[in-house]
């Protein structure tokens, strides 16, 4: 890699540390706030995810810094199965008779925002590289912020019309779609 490839791969590693540490702020501040069980524990996770993804970038800028190549690394996956866990968890114990402030539902949706940007943000990164290992990278980011947006909306959507939640989710499963 050239030396001015590299200082322009670094200069966008660096705004996307910056974005995942904003994001992981944002989501710590939201679950502290949150009296909702789904909502804080929605934020609460997509903090951590938030800040698996620093660490891995951190990994590459290092590597980078000392003049290696991209690194083999991939960014952690939870495959969505925590989110459907804190799904599954909270729907028990709410039911249809949940409780939630609007300053938590404008929180989900400033996520939601936010979210859409990091995926278009890591998207684009994944059509404009040239290095394998980095589209690949980037890729993989992108369906994971993607994963983080649909939770998102899935839990906006319980939490503003849990009854119609239920029976969106019961229909889905007796048509088998």
């Amino acid at each position: 890699m050239q030396q001015e490839e590299a200082k322009k791969i670094m200069g966008i590693l660096q705004d996307a540390i910056r974005m995942e540490v904003e994001g992981k702020e944002f989501y710590q501040q939201s679950s502290q706030k949150s009296s909702n069980k789904l909502a804080k524990e929605l934020f609460r996770r997509l903090a951590s995810e938030e800040d698996e993804h620093r660490k891995r970038f951190e990994e590459i800028y290092e590597a980078l810094k000392k003049g290696q190549d991209w690194p083999a690394i991939e960014p952690p996956s939870s495959g969505g199965e925590q989110f459907k866990s804190i799904f599954t968890q909270a729907t028990k114990e709410l039911g249809s008779e949940v409780k939630v402030a609007e300053s938590e539902l404008e929180a989900i949706r400033t996520a939601m925002d936010m979210e859409t940007k990091t995926h278009d943000f890591y998207h684009s990164r994944s059509e404009q590289s040239t290095l394998p290992l980095e589209k690949s990278f980037y890729q993989s980011l992108a369906a994971e912020e993607r994963g983080h947006y649909l939770a998102l909306v899935d839990s906006h959507e319980y939490l503003t019309d849990p009854a119609g939640w239920f029976t969106r989710k019961e229909h889905w499963a007796m048509d088998g779609a």
